[in-house]
């Protein structure tokens, strides 16, 4: 069952006022558009590409009426959609919409859907249809010699694409569980001759059209791969400290970075291409996000703050909450998000709100002895997007899945799902149908501590519900 909730506005508290900060901006330059070709951020001169864009578009604005442009890009947006074979996933079942010639009223209705979604005004709720799965019906994939330290899974929810501390890349098959490309690190010192990374990778992200694969690592470079084929393309530079997130903007191939030098980067792949620096963090960014809009959010480490950077308005939002370092952040949909610290406590958030709304302490237990206890870190969280479903991971061998609650003001545990290891890393597949586990026998950042018994892999974990063959129409509240 798909239920849908429409979220009260006037539940959630205003806009902030007064924490806008403004952030450094600096411009680069553009090389020639070739492969295997490095991109640095260190010039001050602005790209030729981005800049005609950025003038033909000042120019364009400037003769259209604010009406005019309105009724401009319903027209593209219509057209697009009737000349692209177009299916959506609509309340968990596939609508071919061209196989079946909407109207201009439907594909109105299916855009106004869409963007209820995207501004979290939607809410899917299908926490109360979950069980827990059967150990029996976890996976391991193994491959890396080292512990996983990030993940990601391809749109179309068929590969996951994994890396390790032993600085290797994986592509697997999900269904069958088999490599299907699998890219070597390399020793130190080979950078010159050596295809792929000689550092632990920190970092990955792929865009939404399965594109491109971006890889970020702790020799400060972002290297570009074709996701298809795993073949290498180009070579980012600029950052001064490990690469720590990335992140592709949702419906472009628009990349932002972070890194410990504590600067947010963008750059855009399909111009091969730096666009800007933005400043801000007081301490090594630690993780990144970002959705369909032109903004990101940043966990900032042991400066204890999240910031939302609205990139075209070149201000930042700034966030307290958690008593010790953010480690890991995700976006829940464009409103809200959820991230997790080593003080051991998950906190959900509003953009529009700089306190968590909700906050769980001790989410994953302590550890110790008796009056020495020490809670377990919170080095993993993951967000299956507009719905009222998110998980944590730490070190006590349990991945936590937490209900959301009306309008996300709480969380509640649903299960714990046995896994033994650190779990570094954290993914949902689109559908909902898998959540994905990064396991190793240490923390991703470290070596703090070490648990023989674990092995280092993938785990695919099944999320069954409890009648899925049924669909339901969205419900307002």
């Amino acid at each position: 069952v798909m239920n849908y909730e429409i979220i009260n506005k006037n539940s959630v508290s205003g806009r902030r006022r007064g924490d806008g900060d403004t952030a450094g901006k600096v411009k680069g330059k553009k090389q020639n558009s070739k492969y295997n070709e490095e991109i640095s951020s260190d010039s001050e001169t602005e790209s030729p590409v981005v800049a005609k864009k950025r003038q033909a578009k000042e120019e364009h604005d400037y003769d259209e009426t604010p009406q005019e442009k309105k009724l401009r890009l319903a027209k593209l947006y219509l057209n697009q959609l009737k000349e692209q074979v177009w299916t959506h996933s609509f309340c968990g079942k596939n609508v071919d919409v061209f196989g079946m010639q909407p109207s201009v009223s439907f594909i109105l209705f299916v855009y106004i859907f869409l963007q209820l979604e995207q501004k979290g005004k939607l809410q899917r709720l299908i926490a109360k249809d979950l069980l827990p799965p059967d150990a029996s019906e976890i996976r391991l994939l193994r491959g890396h010699k080292l512990p996983i330290t990030c993940l990601v899974i391809s749109p179309d929810d068929k590969c996951i694409f994994s890396s390790a501390k032993d600085c290797s890349i994986i592509k697997w098959h999900i269904e069958s569980g088999k490599k299907l490309r699998v890219i070597p690190g390399g020793r130190k010192g080979t950078e010159d001759r050596h295809v792929g990374h000689t550092a632990q990778v920190l970092c990955m992200s792929i865009s939404s059209d399965g594109k491109y694969l971006a890889t970020g690592d702790m020799n400060k470079l972002i290297m570009i791969w074709e996701a298809e084929t795993c073949n290498h393309l180009y070579k980012f530079t600029g950052h001064k400290g490990a690469v720590s997130g990335l992140s592709f903007r949702r419906g472009t191939h628009d990349l932002y970075s972070a890194s410990h030098d504590r600067s947010i980067k963008v750059w855009n792949v399909d111009e091969n291409a730096y666009v800007e620096t933005l400043f801000g963090h007081q301490d090594a960014i630690t993780a990144l996000d970002s959705l369909s809009r032109e903004r990101c959010v940043t966990a900032g480490g042991r400066d204890r703050t999240v910031r939302v950077w609205k990139i075209a308005e070149e201000s930042q939002l700034v966030f307290h909450g958690h008593e010790g370092s953010i480690d890991c952040i995700q976006l829940i949909n464009e409103e809200h998000m959820i991230t997790g610290a080593d003080d051991g406590s998950v906190c959900l958030w509003s953009v529009n709100k700089k306190k968590p709304l909700s906050t769980v302490k001790q989410a994953h237990g302590c550890h110790g002895d008796a009056g020495l206890e020490q809670p377990h870190w919170v080095a993993a969280v993951a967000a299956l997007q507009n719905t009222d479903v998110v998980a944590s991971g730490s070190s006590n061998s349990q991945v936590q899945v937490w209900k959301c609650g009306p309008n996300y003001r709480g969380l509640e545990p649903l299960f714990s799902i046995p896994v033994v290891g650190f779990v570094n890393s954290l993914k949902f597949s689109h559908t909902g149908h898998f959540l994905v586990a990064g396991v190793g026998q240490e923390h991703r950042l470290g070596r703090w501590w070490r648990q023989k018994e674990a092995r280092n892999g993938i785990c695919i974990i099944p999320l069954k519900r409890k009648t899925p063959n049924q669909d339901e129409a969205p419900t307002a509240e």
